[in-house]
């Protein structure tokens, strides 16, 4: 573990494990680097360096007022490659991080990237539009701030459930799965979560995907009900060249706990080739 100063002065939490080819990962909203340890340790255990963050004001690192837009938080992944010295590295967003991974690949011209992954991401644009009507409309965001603002800690509660696919006759994932994503949701100040909620929402990505110049995975559940996967995964497919998308028959959003060794052997193969 260590600590990193951005450009802007803030400090960033990093977990650095293994060596060998760098393969760098951004957390969901509204988590923390630790649900990438499963696949960290695998990573480390097969020759590769694994190099996990927690986004600004979230988990360990600080939480500073502003820089929750996407620009900020790709100049932060370009200041952890930079401290690291990370090179050909491979850069893994899981949902809202499948956003700095693009805004990074158009921002800083996917400099020092060899490969890249999408896993339920965002990309390329969440919100429902008259030219995105595939999108989720503006009111399921608005009831979200709403509740996290009237009981974040009920509505995470809520929230992950969904999150993992958990209904009243199955559940793929274990009550202390929910309770320790909880935990990590509310390790992060209101603001930021707030702001990032509203980043993710909004940020149209469609004109960063046609910076994606190397090999790119793309996976989603057809189940996912956070985000969708027609406006996300299937979109961003048809609009990254020499990418492959890989469907999860109705796997929910949070597949790195409910379809753990299927997306670990998926991302061995495609990042050990």
């Amino acid at each position: 573990m260590t600590l990193i100063k951005t450009r802007s002065g803030n400090e960033l939490y990093v977990k650095d494990w293994g060596s060998g080819r760098p393969v760098i990962m951004m957390h969901g909203w509204p988590l923390t680097a630790d649900t990438w340890d499963d696949f960290a340790m695998v990573a480390a255990d097969n020759g590769l360096r694994a190099i996990a963050y927690d986004r600004r004001g979230f988990g360990r690192s600080e939480q500073p007022w502003d820089g929750y837009d996407y620009d900020t938080l790709a100049d932060d992944l370009a200041d952890v490659i930079e401290a690291t010295g990370a090179a050909d590295a491979a850069l893994l967003g899981f949902s809202m991080g499948g956003g700095e991974v693009a805004r990074y690949m158009s921002r800083h011209q996917g400099r020092n990237v060899s490969k890249a992954v999408l896993i339920a991401s965002v990309v390329p644009f969440m919100l429902k539009t008259t030219d995105n009507p595939e999108g989720t409309p503006q009111s399921t965001f608005d009831e979200m701030a709403d509740g996290m603002k009237t009981d974040r800690a009920h509505f995470f509660a809520s929230f992950f459930k969904d999150f993992y696919g958990v209904g009243l006759l199955t559940s793929p994932v274990s009550d202390e799965i929910i309770q320790w994503s909880v935990n990590q949701a509310m390790m992060a100040g209101i603001k930021p979560t707030l702001a990032c909620a509203e980043a993710f929402a909004t940020t149209d990505f469609r004109g960063d995907l046609a910076h994606f110049r190397v090999p790119t995975l793309i996976i989603h559940g057809t189940g996912d009900k956070t985000v969708p996967i027609d406006a996300s995964a299937r979109a961003a497919a048809a609009g990254i060249a020499n990418a492959t998308l890989i469907e999860y028959d109705g796997a929910p959003h949070g597949l790195f706990a409910s379809h753990k060794e299927r997306l670990t052997a998926d991302l061995l193969d495609f990042l050990t080739r």
